[in-house]
């Protein structure tokens, strides 16, 4: 019997042999599905595998208020570029100028703690495991933020890069599809549309979510969907999060480096030119990072005091105010009485809340504990 990697190649072989168009779409679907289908359950197998003292892959202790992987081929400058943002020296072997690691660095910006992760350059194929290729790409999966970095004379590095990620089911700068998958006991699968479906048939999308393994759900769509949409709802595992692509060696390269480095990029995706060696570019390159990780400021108003409104408090725009406790020390959880808080978030002033309290940019929070 052939074993999941074997299937899952001979999907794909059919799926490249295959033209891409709107007759094509519902049967290219239906593969994605089954390969989506194949690689879960590939992914449940090997996850026990780690739980029994498996290979562990990285070892990468988060801190700081967020993460950001930088990602790409071999001798691109990420290990300069590294030591640039933050004060970390890589580790790099003689032969061809890699990390040999992960080397996390902390960048401190704007009040904010960043943690920048310099990891070994990914390879072609990294997504089936070529040069420890799924370890990396699960330290990507975890970060906030992706920075492709690209060399200017090399090319077509970051097709092939996309390619790996997107195969580790990332999603890049996009939303998630508004695309809702609700199993039932029977009935078959019905498809449900708050608005007109160009790119799909009903059949094709029932198609798609049977070659899941699905005969009976309810399916509610909320966009004019595609192939990929539905088989990423399906798969449940898939990451959006942002990325910027990273052009290095811009102190080396002329006009018509840079044209050519440009070729195949996404239209809309954000662009850097920087050089690790001479620094330039690489404040704006810090408030890139920093604008784009979604931080907000909130100002602490010890009790009886007054607020302290110059230097005020940064975290992720999804911050609750257990995070905050947990960020100012581990004893405000397990002191925590309740908090007050004024501004965006509350319904009146000074209004008292709990622990999972959704804040919003420019709250004054004030936090109750007990005494003992």
């Amino acid at each position: 019997m052939a074993t999941i990697d074997e299937q899952i190649k001979s999907l794909e072989d059919e799926i490249s042999k295959t033209k891409y168009n709107k007759a094509t779409q519902g049967h290219i679907g239906k593969l994605k599905a089954k390969i989506a289908a194949l690689r879960q359950k590939q992914e449940k197998a090997q996850a026990h595998s780690r739980s029994s003292g498996g290979n562990q892959g990285f070892e990468i202790k988060k801190s700081g208020d967020a993460s950001v992987a930088l990602v790409g081929f071999p001798s691109v400058g990420k290990s300069s570029l590294i030591s640039q943002l933050t004060d970390v020296e890589s580790d790099t072997g003689d032969f061809a100028f890699t990390t040999l690691t992960c080397i996390p660095g902390l960048m401190d910006h704007r009040g904010a703690k960043i943690q920048i992760l310099d990891l070994p350059g990914l390879i072609k194929g990294a997504s089936e495991g070529k040069g420890r290729g799924k370890e990396i790409l699960n330290v990507i999966r975890g970060s906030d933020m992706v920075l492709y970095v690209i060399d200017p004379f090399q090319k077509s590095h970051f097709q092939i890069l996309d390619d790996e990620l997107w195969k580790a089911g990332m999603r890049l700068n996009q939303r998630p599809p508004q695309v809702f998958v609700t199993r039932t006991r029977r009935g078959g699968i019905e498809v449900r549309s708050t608005l007109e479906q160009t790119n799909m048939s009903e059949e094709e999308i029932q198609g798609i979510i049977r070659g899941f393994g699905i005969v009976s759900a309810t399916v509610t769509l909320r966009t004019d969907v595609t192939d990929d949409h539905i088989v990423d709802t399906l798969a449940g595992n898939r990451i959006y999060s942002r990325s910027v692509v990273v052009v290095n060696k811009i102190d080396l390269a002329n006009e018509e480096d840079l044209e050519r480095a440009y070729e195949g990029l996404p239209d809309g995706w954000p662009i850097l030119n920087v050089s690790a060696k001479t620094g330039e570019g690489i404040d704006e390159m810090k408030d890139f990072i920093f604008d784009n990780l979604g931080f907000m400021s909130i100002y602490l108003k010890p009790q009886g005091q007054e607020a302290d409104l110059v230097e005020p408090l940064i975290v992720k725009d999804t911050s609750r105010v257990r995070d905050v406790c947990a960020k100012l020390h581990r004893d405000f959880l397990r002191k925590f009485r309740y908090a007050r808080v004024k501004g965006p978030s509350a319904k009146f002033d000074w209004q008292r809340v709990g622990l999972d309290h959704l804040l919003k940019d420019d709250d004054i929070l004030t936090i109750i504990l007990r005494k003992s």
